[in-house]
């Protein structure tokens, strides 16, 4: 049977952490930022978890756990 292949672009947005939960960067960050206050900046420079629904869905866009 061949390897499966890991989907490149979600292997750029997410990263599967040790105990396998999945992070991403939160949306928002990439313009107009002049509008948004420090603290909003602050706390979207964070990376957060995804809910348990959408971490099966991305586990099936990486299946090596890139």
């Amino acid at each position: 049977m061949p390897k499966m292949k890991t989907r490149k672009g979600a292997a750029k947005r997410f990263k599967v952490t040790a105990t396998g939960r999945v992070l991403h960067k939160p949306t928002g960050m990439s313009h107009l930022r002049s509008g948004k206050t420090r603290k909003r900046k602050r706390r979207l420079k964070i990376a957060d978890t995804l809910k348990v629904g959408y971490e099966r869905k991305i586990e099936r866009l990486l299946p090596y756990g890139v």
